[in-house]
């Protein structure tokens, strides 16, 4: 009789993604296959406190559920004021942004003894943060946009100094968030300050970087170092002057994935090869989508990586290993025995 091996999908958390990787844990979970995989679910508050629960919804009612808190060095979790033991085999964390694809959940498991999917606690935390990603990837000859870095406490920029060095359309963003939460554009001095203070509302450093006018190409990554699959290229098409958290999510968004991306063979085959490049310099591990711009002057440039990338209905992830001939159950399932092998 084959093992059942017994999953805890963990979703919710306390960043501003809250809401997005809800629902993605309500596609993870209808893609588990119950005959292999028994499944405990553990929701998240946005104060961080972990739950215990039967179901995967927005609007989760906690009443009867209960509080659980890990077992450090004992494979387990148990409940808060109580004796019953909760053993995964495995943990699936279905979360986004900070405290959930940071490394801080991944140093947990670490702690616990388990098997987690994904990255382990160094990739997350370096992948989660993007100037040090850039600089990473820059030192190891994959080209990226040119920036500059403004951290809190610092003295205003001059937009004119900067523009002078990273021309005058300029990208702001958070180095340390995810769907494009806090990230804005800005052509003068005023608009520089009123998205420098958009973005540091989510992180003390702030990115800034040149706009290339890219077109925006994201490509998914699926194995462990050096057994890697990288999948065919795909483009986003947003609805407005970048891809922003509405354009992804909001329900009149509309914002388009084309895949494959109609593009250049060569740029196709510089974009596969840069990818298992960063993944192998960042350490990763199991999945990860890695996005790159091609700008209006034909170069292609590394932008971010997701080591947790969104498993919504609209996500680029798994829509890509779709385009590969790989269904989301097939795709969730060699995601779990990528994290078993690894353990």
């Amino acid at each position: 009789m084959t093992k059942v091996t017994k999953v805890m999908l963990i979703f919710g958390g306390e960043s501003s993604e809250h809401s997005v990787s809800v629902i993605s844990a309500q596609n993870v979970l209808a893609a588990l296959d119950t005959n292999k995989f028994s499944i405990d679910l553990v929701y998240i508050d946005k104060s961080g406190k972990w739950w215990l629960t039967d179901s995967v919804s927005s609007g989760i009612n906690l009443d009867g559920s209960f509080q659980i808190v890990p077992v450090l060095g004992g494979r387990s979790f148990v409940e808060l004021g109580g004796n019953q033991l909760f053993e995964p085999d495995v943990i699936l964390p279905i979360l986004h942004g900070k405290n959930g694809e940071d490394g801080a959940v991944q140093a947990l498991a670490a702690l616990m003894h388990l098997p987690i999917v994904g990255c382990d606690m160094t990739a997350g935390a370096i992948c989660m943060d993007k100037v040090a990603t850039k600089r990473i990837a820059r030192d190891g000859g994959v080209p990226v946009v040119d920036f500059a870095v403004h951290h809190v406490g610092d003295p205003t920029p001059d937009y004119v100094g900067l523009s002078a060095k990273l021309g005058p359309n300029l990208f702001v963003k958070p180095s340390r968030s995810g769907s494009s939460v806090g990230a804005g554009r800005a052509d003068n001095a005023v608009e520089l300050m009123a998205a420098l203070n958009l973005a540091h509302q989510y992180d003390d450093v702030v990115l800034i970087e040149r706009n290339v006018r890219p077109r925006e190409l994201e490509v998914a990554v699926l194995g462990n170092v050096p057994d890697l699959q990288v999948s065919a290229v795909g483009e986003i098409k947003p609805d407005g002057d970048f891809y922003s958290y509405d354009s992804k999510y909001d329900s009149t968004s509309k914002s388009a994935a084309v895949i494959p991306a109609e593009v250049d063979h060569a740029v196709i085959t510089q974009i596969q090869d840069y990818a298992r490049q960063i993944f192998t310099l960042l350490g990763c591990r199991g999945l990860s989508r890695i996005d790159f711009f091609l700008g209006q002057d034909g170069k292609l440039y590394f932008n971010e990586i997701n080591t947790l990338p969104g498993f919504t209905n609209i996500s680029m992830y798994p829509k890509l290993w779709l385009h590969q001939g790989m269904t989301y159950p097939q795709l969730i399932e060699r995601l779990i025995e990528l994290a078993l092998k690894s353990k």
